[in-house]
């Protein structure tokens, strides 16, 4: 296990298969989120991404809530404090992660913690939990990415609703509409979680990590030009690519085929 932060609010735990774990862990406070917290979680993403060890990491929250946003007793030191400081900035540092982020919501994702549930790459949410945009409630001008990623992902009429009218977007709803990826009992939860780790790490790692940039850097421009990005970062990894490689690349394929295909999908 990492040093963990002050109080053990933030935990991190690598497993030798690869996955990482990072916990929210203020559970008394449903995981809201104090200044230091934001930055040792922020630091925590940094690090998991420049170990090489670590290929999947899984973001969950301890106790009734994933997290229920920032902890408002410290909202002026929090809003006012430099917010063009990527390395203390969570949602900055998951963005920047070329790791698979896969995030386990149980409870409650309130504003900044519906946020971070944003930044994950996968949403495997328990039955029952809730998704809530309170910023337009208590005045809280958004800076961590709701107002422009929850359009593309549930459609912009949709989206102003939630955030507009500040009313919960129910895990049931939200699988429904595409932000999350699989729906389970909160006892499955983060059973789930590993499962669809475990399936990322059977994979070429390499090529996942290539693959979750040029999906996310295209999500950034229109078709056209993001049709150019894939075919130019295809290009580059090909050129790239040795005798070797596209040999081993083609045993691999071979092996597979001589494998008998199972009977159901």
């Amino acid at each position: 296990m990492d040093r963990p932060s002050p109080e053990n609010l933030i935990l991190v735990t690598r497993d030798p298969t690869g996955i990482a774990h990072v916990t929210i862990n203020r559970p008394k406070s449903l995981n809201s989120l104090t200044k230091p917290m934001m930055t040792d979680l922020a630091r925590a993403f940094k690090s998991l991404d420049a170990d090489d060890s670590v290929r999947v990491v899984i973001l969950s929250g301890s106790g009734r809530a994933f997290c229920s946003g920032v902890d408002l007793t410290a909202a002026e030191d929090v809003f006012k404090g430099d917010v063009k400081d990527v390395e203390i900035d969570p949602v900055a540092q998951m963005e920047r992660c070329r790791k698979v982020i896969i995030g386990a919501v149980n409870g409650f994702a309130i504003t900044a913690g519906f946020e971070i549930a944003l930044a994950c790459d996968v949403l495997v949410a328990a039955k029952g939990a809730k998704f809530i945009d309170t910023h337009a409630r208590f005045g809280i001008f958004p800076s961590w990415g709701l107002s422009q990623k929850l359009s593309r992902i549930i459609g912009p009429n949709r989206a102003r609703e939630v955030s507009l009218t500040a009313m919960p977007l129910t895990a049931e709803q939200a699988e429904r509409w595409g932000l999350v990826n699989h729906l389970v009992d909160e006892s499955e939860l983060l059973k789930k979680a590993r499962e669809v780790a475990e399936a990322i790490l059977k994979n070429n790692q390499d090529l996942v990590l290539r693959y979750k940039s040029v999906i996310n850097d295209g999500l950034k421009l229109d078709l056209s030009h993001s049709l150019v990005l894939e075919k130019e970062r295809a290009h580059e990894y090909y050129d790239g690519m040795t005798k070797e490689q596209f040999k081993k690349m083609q045993e691999f394929i071979g092996g597979r085929k001589t494998k008998k295909p199972p009977s159901k999908l």
